[in-house]
């Protein structure tokens, strides 16, 4: 007879083939560079990241989260997000630096590991409502949107190798900060909105489909300096713990909306 033990040891489905296709976008994207098909490689990563954002829904949704589904999307995320943009970047424009160009790749794909490490880690503890340093997805956004608009505009890898190493070792220092990123997860998705609203996601998706290559590259780039910002406008000083440290080293102060959000939550 099987024992509840043994049934609890199957892999819930659904929201694996979220993931396994996250990560075949990623393999993909890596591919796709070494043929020097690098817009493909480029849009493979963000597709990626659709994948990235359904799969943990599906499971809440559904109720099949667990153990395993969380381990194997943070596999999946460090070659999609972690491997396939450093090697793409590198591909495309860092090979020609040499030494420079591998290491700045390098320092790509080891920030999004601690990265990930970190947000494994204080998942329980941490407020929803900001991410300590750049997510890795919207770092291999900002690296992949980079080679995009790139290629769109027919420019030379070695033209813009310096500046690929600069965002390439900038976005992987950033998820290793800090600084606060807003998360977005405090939205609500399922209240009722104006019409205004709809209206103005509708002149996104349009404004984001008439040149994706550059919206895209320049929401994820100001998302990056974001974080920065927000940090800075939320203490009084600012400190070497709220650029770089252990977890409980960033003393932020929170601004009224977050003591406002906090006080309805407790009550």
């Amino acid at each position: 007879m099987e024992t509840e033990s043994n049934k609890s040891r199957g892999i819930y489905l659904l929201p694996n083939l979220f993931t396994t296709a996250g990560l075949f976008s990623g393999f993909y994207a890596i591919v796709a560079s070494m043929n020097e098909r690098y817009i493909e490689a480029a849009i493979a990563i963000f597709i990626a990241m659709v994948f990235d954002g359904i799969d943990g829904r599906v499971a809440r949704m559904t109720n099949t989260e667990s153990d395993f589904g969380a381990e194997y999307d943070s596999m999946a995320d460090i070659v999609s997000f972690g491997m396939a943009p450093a090697l793409v970047v590198y591909n495309y424009a860092l090979a020609d630096l040499g030494k420079l160009g591998w290491l700045a790749a390098f320092i790509f794909v080891a920030g999004g590991a601690l990265r990930l490490a970190r947000f494994n880690t204080n998942l329980g503890s941490s407020d929803k409502r900001y991410f300590q340093g750049l997510a890795i997805p919207s770092a291999a956004a900002l690296v992949a949107g980079l080679v995009w608009v790139g290629n769109k505009y027919e420019i030379v890898g070695s033209d813009m190798a310096s500046f690929a190493a600069l965002v390439t070792i900038c976005a992987g220092l950033l998820m290793v900060t800090n600084f606060r990123y807003h998360s977005f997860k405090d939205v609500d998705w399922k209240g009722k909105v104006s019409f205004l609203v709809i209206l103005i996601v509708v002149l996104a998706f349009v404004i984001v489909a008439t040149q994706p290559s550059l919206v895209l590259f320049g929401i994820f780039f100001l998302y990056a300096l974001s974080g920065p910002v927000l940090t800075i406008k939320n203490v009084k000083k600012l400190k070497l713990e709220h650029v770089v440290g252990d977890d409980n080293d960033a003393d932020f102060e929170q601004d009224k909306s977050d003591k406002k959000a906090e006080e309805k939550e407790n009550d």
